[in-house]
């Protein structure tokens, strides 16, 4: 066979060959381990302690967060949707309730025991479908060239005709749904819904989210408003004249949100999965969060005389703090009054 001849038919061959290996190629699994995250937290606290796991572990994580007025319901039913079909590995919610619903309604999975077991049992599903962390609490912003925050003066402003000087956020979503479940499991729907209307009725200005509400009293809009720890310490942070009391039952509890981490069921990618729990429920990502801007209460064991001194403050306000799973029941019966409210 001639030197051309053989050339002619390397010619011919080779674009045919391209065109089999290459998409084989391209169909080949990636070998980079991933792990995938549905993620309700603050991309801006959550995604360095994600990042943080990357570079640890070299395995790959593709993260997806939900907006702020829309936190956590968001994912929450998109999870729900992917039951059959699911994508996601860990679910990091920013809370409990909706992460309980999860639970209900078959999406979850139990984790892994052995990072389970430095958090304490109040803060865990018995089951271990979940388990909380990093804890943020519910308070009153208070900005104190308006009026000087004590509860005395608090419960005064609150019997006020007009109320156009307090914010609240929309409490059809996030934190907000979660302390009116707290509400509503202690006190009955009858009388949340006459608390809700009362504030409506007076003026409340009702906004987007914690943080539209923390903005209006830092910038002296508001005199005083309900949010949560994290967006107080931002104002703080930003030099603004704020102050803080923890938001209190009528037996004097307190509302204690923890961070929580659960595993999907019949999840794409159940052994990056634990890697990653372990990594969340560790003492250093607490003791990370605690030391980030947000400030966050470590739940589990931890030195706390080495924590940041307002860290310190929140400990006993937390240590009050109701069951975060005993409102569960209430959640539903809320959440359904407050669909048809809008």
């Amino acid at each position: 066979m001639s030197r051309r001849y053989r050339l002619s038919w390397l010619m011919i061959l080779l674009p045919i060959l391209a065109a089999v290996a290459v998409p084989l190629l391209l169909k080949r699994p990636s070998r980079t381990p991933t792990v995938v995250v549905y993620c309700a937290h603050d991309s801006v606290f959550a995604d360095g302690i994600l990042r943080q796991f990357e570079q640890q572990t070299g395995i790959r994580v593709d993260v997806r967060y939900d907006e702020e007025a829309n936190k956590s319901l968001g994912l929450t039913q998109m999870l729900l949707a992917e039951k059959n079909g699911p994508r996601c590995d860990v679910f990091w919610n920013n809370q409990t309730l909706g992460t309980i619903r999860l639970q209900r309604a078959g999406v979850l999975q139990p984790l892994p025991l052995e990072p389970l077991q430095r958090i304490p049992q109040k803060f865990r599903d018995p089951d271990n479908m979940w388990c909380g962390f990093a804890a943020r609490l519910r308070v009153w912003i208070v900005n104190t060239e308006r009026m000087t925050c004590t509860p005395e003066n608090i419960s005064d402003a609150l019997s006020l005709s007009d109320l156009s000087n307090a914010a609240i956020a929309v409490p059809l979503y996030g934190t907000t749904l979660t302390q009116y479940a707290e509400m509503c499991r202690e006190q009955g729907l009858q009388k949340l819904t006459t608390w809700h209307e009362s504030l409506h009725q007076r003026g409340i200005r009702e906004v987007r989210g914690n943080g539209a509400v923390r903005d209006l009293v830092a910038a002296g809009v508001c005199s005083f408003g309900l949010t949560d720890t994290d967006d107080f310490f931002a104002a703080l942070d930003a030099g603004k004249p704020v102050e803080m009391l923890p938001f209190r039952l009528q037996d004097e509890s307190t509302i204690c949100i923890p961070n929580t981490v659960a595993m999907i069921r019949n999840c794409p990618h159940p052994d990056t999965a634990e890697k990653l729990i372990h990594f969340l429920l560790s003492e250093a990502t607490e003791r990370q969060l605690a030391e980030s801007p947000s400030r966050q209460i470590p739940l589990g064991t931890t030195s706390t005389s080495s924590l940041p001194p307002e860290v310190q403050r929140l400990l006993p306000w937390a240590a009050a703090a109701t069951d975060p799973a005993a409102a569960a029941d209430a959640d539903s019966l809320v959440l359904s009054w407050l669909s048809k409210t809008r």
